[in-house]
């Protein structure tokens, strides 16, 4: 036999073998009936084939206005808000806020999503979310969210993961206090509105030109009522979380 048909021989065999490679891999592969709108692979997750059916689920019976519901999936829970200018009003009149926060799903989650975005603030700056009981002065008790710094455009976006709609202070030499959430009855005192402050009051005094400014608890460390005054604020009334 010739060198050239020994060649010839070894390539068809190798050609056959892998088209058996092949043809095993594909019946390995072939897919398994399932209930209607899933499909799925032997062994492999379920993917869905029909769109998720959404509804857009009360939201207790006293928020404010301004707060909207959005649609979601079951079980899931998402409201959106505006802040609005407060100490920064007069210089930066077009400056804007949105809050949406995304109830966690109980079963698998402790937790919500709150994701704040904001636009034409003042730029390069620091800023302080906070949870309060009150939307306006003296503001009563408040919970430490996060911060927000803004880039050269006075936008910014910030992500924070905390427990949101539950939010509440407690002071346990006063076991007796309760107040309404949009539950009902909760124990505590429900933080139910949310602000923004300038980190620092020196950077306030220099962005408002205003160097008798005074300073506020609104930040941690740094000494006492070292944090600049309100800046945002949802200026409602009735809850909006």
């Amino acid at each position: 036999m010739s060198i050239k048909r020994v060649f010839k021989a070894q390539w068809l065999l190798v050609g056959i073998m892998m088209l058996g490679l092949l043809v095993s891999a594909c019946n390995s592969t072939s897919t398994t009936p399932q209930s209607a709108g899933t499909t799925t692979t032997t062994g492999g997750p379920t993917f869905p084939t029909s769109a998720l059916a959404l509804r857009a689920p009360a939201f207790g019976q006293q928020e404010a206005p301004t707060v909207k519901v959005l649609a979601s999936g079951d079980p899931t829970l998402i409201v959106q808000f505006p802040l609005v200018p407060s100490g920064i009003k007069q210089l930066f009149p077009n400056a804007t806020a949105l809050v949406t926060i995304v109830e966690g799903n109980p079963a698998i989650s402790v937790y919500d999503t709150v994701i704040v975005d904001v636009q034409n603030m003042p730029p390069n700056q620091k800023f302080t979310v906070f949870f309060t009981e009150l939307s306006a002065k003296p503001f009563g008790h408040a919970e430490y969210v996060g911060d927000v710094i803004t880039r050269g455009d006075g936008s910014a976006e910030s992500i924070y993961h905390l427990i949101a709609f539950g939010a509440f202070a407690a002071d346990a030499r006063q076991a007796s206090v309760t107040s309404t959430d949009q539950t009902g009855e909760a124990s505590g005192i429900q933080l139910e509105h949310v602000g923004m402050w300038f980190d620092g009051v020196k950077a306030a005094r220099q962005v408002l030109n205003n160097p008798s400014i005074p300073g506020t608890p609104f930040d941690g460390g740094g000494g006492a009522l070292h944090a600049g005054p309100q800046v945002m604020t949802d200026g409602q009334t009735l809850p909006v979380i």
